[in-house]
């Protein structure tokens, strides 16, 4: 099978695909309150009797109703149909013992997925999804964590009255965001320090993100495996802290669209924390673009 993208453990962005057709009945009632027709949405049949498509890989960038959007790190995005055939798998980790099986609800934006597809005149359609239970955890905690910070951000923005009311209209519930971009910056064993190449990185998203109407950043660092829970904890979020103060500082970043940082610490690793490669790819912190779904279109 053809593999549309590669497959990436951080978040980045897409612009949306056109639609496939939403499975809907609609009634005509004439004056006198009969009904004149009936009218139906074609909807996907049997996996069984679609032709096996390609291979997605990348991450869940949106999802509405039954279509989700995924995105690989080279900026090329697939809206696919998500059907009651659909398999949703987690796999590894204590947590698979009792979630093997989900429902549409854990595919949430920003969890790396694995699709296996079936061609359809209405477009692509999910047969198999597959995900890992620590990438699930960690796509989880970012939106419960994300949720909590937004309320905190915008008590610290209360003097900007029309900034903090167009955000709470349009912003007010991070499960309603598109990851249109996500940017890492890499980071030295036990620092927190920016590189020049960083520090030119942060201006560069900084700048591009300016561009886009609406847009949050979105902070979230990581270390790798070296240290205790503890350290790399406070490690993460130092890094994390460090991303937004030169955003913000040097790089002209409006701080009331930025949402406060969190720190993963070794968490969500991208690459093998048993290599020294590995390891620089895991020291990381991610500047994520996020952009409200009444403004993005899906």
């Amino acid at each position: 099978m053809t593999v549309l993208s590669t497959a990436s453990k951080s978040l980045v962005l897409a612009a949306m695909l056109a639609s496939p057709a939403l499975a809907v009945s609609a009634q005509e009632t004439g004056a006198q309150g009969e009904v004149l027709t009936t009218v139906y949405a074609p909807q996907p049949p049997a996996m069984e009797e679609m032709l096996e498509g390609p291979d997605v890989e990348g991450f869940i960038s949106a999802r509405e109703g039954n279509r989700v959007r995924v995105t690989a790190t080279d900026g090329t995005s697939h809206v696919l149909t998500v059907t009651e055939q659909t398999r949703i798998r987690a796999r590894g980790g204590f947590l698979g013992l009792g979630r093997e099986t989900l429902g549409i609800d854990a595919l949430l934006n920003g969890l790396p997925v694995e699709i296996e597809t079936r061609q359809w005149d209405g477009g692509l359609v999910a047969a198999d999804i597959r995900f890992s239970d620590d990438d699930l955890e960690t796509a989880e905690m970012i939106r419960s964590g994300t949720s909590a910070r937004f309320a905190a951000n915008e008590a610290a923005i209360e003097e900007n009255t029309e900034a903090t009311e167009a955000l709470r209209g349009r912003f007010g519930d991070i499960d309603k965001y598109n990851i249109r971009a996500t940017t890492n910056v890499y980071f030295d064993t036990g620092r927190s320090d920016l590189s020049p190449r960083a520090r030119a990185e942060l201006c560069r998203v900084a700048q591009q993100a300016e561009a886009t109407d609406n847009a949050l950043l979105l902070v979230v660092g990581y270390t790798d495996s070296t240290g205790s829970y503890e350290i790399n904890q406070r490690l993460s979020d130092e890094r994390a802290e460090r991303v937004v103060n030169y955003l913000q500082q040097q790089c002209g970043w409006a701080p009331y669209r930025m949402l406060r940082p969190a720190g993963m610490a070794e968490s969500d690793p991208v690459a093998d924390n048993e290599t020294e490669y590995g390891k620089a790819q895991n020291r990381r912190v991610a500047v994520n673009v996020l952009v409200s779904k009444s403004v993005d279109g899906l």
